[in-house]
This record gives C-alpha cells, structure tokens and sequence, in this order.
C-alpha cells in the first residue's frame, strides 16, 4: 500500500495561510458550535490502554448510544474489512513514525446499514513517542449514497 493517506507534522507550529495549527489548548467554542453542523466529531485513544473517548457525533457515527465506554476491540468490528485492514496499517505507520493520517473508511454501525465516514488522525507525542491519537471523525453519507 503507498502511504499516499500519510502526512508529516513538520509545519505544527507555523501559521498557516488559509487557517490556524492547533497548539494542544482548549478548541475554541465557535469550533464547538460547527461541529454538529458538519456532522463532525472528536475522537481520541489513548495508545497505553486503547481507551477512546468521542464526542457525541461519534457516538451517531457508530449507531451506539451516548455514554456507553467504547473500547476499541468491540469497535473495530464495525468498519467494513477492507477499510479496517487499510486503517490498522496506517494506524500502525502513525504511530511507528510519528505522523497523522486521513482514511476514508466504510462502516457497518450497530444501528444498521452502511455509512461511510472521513477520518483523520494525528499523534499525541511526549518525550519522543506517541502516546495518544486523536482526531475528526466526519459523516460523508450525502458525498457517497
């Protein structure tokens, strides 16, 4: 597989032209705002338990109810195989080379159907390594029925 999804974060803390880097701070609250517009939502797993925490948009994505613990074992079921196999390897190259990724993947949520969904992730890296992955899980129904 060509890493063409793979992007380096050499640029995380220079000003952008056309927008903002994210210092690692509080989202602002606009962000807050657009968030169930776009049908996007925040995600984040912590690499030393696979523990994820979503935001409510998530929880939509999946079919599951708000609240429940997902645990990311019990969630890779629902991406469609060939959408997880691709996501586990840039998953891994991430982390191993600390560098974020986009994925356009299918899933199967337990509420029913097929959704297709944009993912992008990025590592959290502390004295070196990656500890976290965090990111924008968006719904891309209308793009792709």
């Amino acid at each position: 597989m060509p890493l063409t999804h793979s992007w380096p974060l050499f640029e995380s803390e220079q000003r952008f032209d056309l927008g903002m880097t994210f210092n690692g701070g509080d989202v602002p609250p606009i962000m807050d705002q657009l968030r169930p517009i776009a049908d996007v939502g925040r995600w984040e797993c912590d690499l030393s338990d696979n523990r994820l925490a979503w935001s409510p948009a998530v929880y939509a994505l999946f079919g599951l109810p708000i609240g429940t613990a997902p645990v990311r074992e019990a969630v890779l079921p629902f991406y469609e195989e060939g959408s997880r196999a691709l996501m586990e390897r840039l998953r891994a190259y991430a982390i191993r080379h600390r560098r974020g990724f986009t994925l356009d993947a299918e899933l199967r949520p337990a509420d029913g159907g097929r959704r297709w969904m944009r993912l992008v992730a990025a590592p959290v890296i502390e004295d070196g390594r990656v500890v976290r992955l965090l990111g924008l899980k968006r719904d891309l129904a209308s793009p792709f029925t």
